[in-house]
């Protein structure tokens, strides 16, 4: 049985003194348990990793949302997160699993077919998928895979698979009609323009997807 119950991945841009504030907004605005949060911030030292991960943890929990920390298995452990996402060309899903124990959630960022196989097969219980559209921070791992590839990952893998890569409300409803969850970076957390926060964002997802 799987245990991946929420259909949104909202996906930190960093980390900064605004993001437990900003992860918070955007929970708020979503039905409890519609969404997890990856603590994603590469330019964090182990220690600041840590302490971040700590504070979002609290947040994260207050609102009933899993929190996962990239890359670190470690710091997922020590932190209380709820598991560990990996880049694709960090730890395999299988080593990290003896790592973390069979109660953590393991994610998996994957770019093809072939990957989220290897992913699901080591076991991770979700994997994202994409970029499925063009997005610039999404660039070094090739074009775009398109919503048929995406379509095809779904319906080939056992586990849930999020689309990621440049979708927005509007996509967010492409994906849905084929299975898919949703993962983002910019249309919540990253959102740039002040008049359109992570809670606006957050709840035109959710409409989109079907949760409020």
């Amino acid at each position: 049985m799987n245990r991946i119950a929420f259909s949104l991945l909202l996906i930190t841009d960093g980390w900064d003194a605004q993001t437990g504030s900003r992860v918070a907004q955007a929970l708020a605005a979503l039905p409890t348990g519609a969404a997890a949060v990856q603590l994603r911030a590469k330019a964090l030292s182990g220690r600041a990793l840590a302490e971040a991960a700590g504070e979002l943890c609290r947040v994260t929990q207050a609102c009933g949302a899993p929190l996962l920390v990239n890359d670190r298995a470690d710091v997922a452990l020590l932190s209380g997160a709820a598991g560990v996402h990996l880049p694709a060309r960090g730890l395999p899903s299988k080593a990290a699993r003896r790592l973390v124990g069979p109660e953590r959630l393991i994610g998996a960022s994957t770019h093809s077919l072939a990957e989220a196989e290897m992913a699901v097969a080591g076991g991770a219980d979700y994997v994202t998928f994409g970029p499925v559209w063009e997005t610039p921070s999404k660039a070094p791992f090739g074009p775009p895979l398109g919503m048929e590839a995406l379509a095809r990952a779904v319906a080939s893998l056992p586990v849930p698979v999020f689309a990621l890569g440049g979708v927005d409300a509007a996509r967010a409803a492409e994906c849905r009609s084929v299975g898919a969850k949703v993962a983002c970076i910019g249309a919540v957390l990253g959102a740039k323009d002040p008049a359109h926060g992570p809670a606006e964002g957050a709840r035109l997802l959710a409409a989109a997807l079907g949760l409020s």
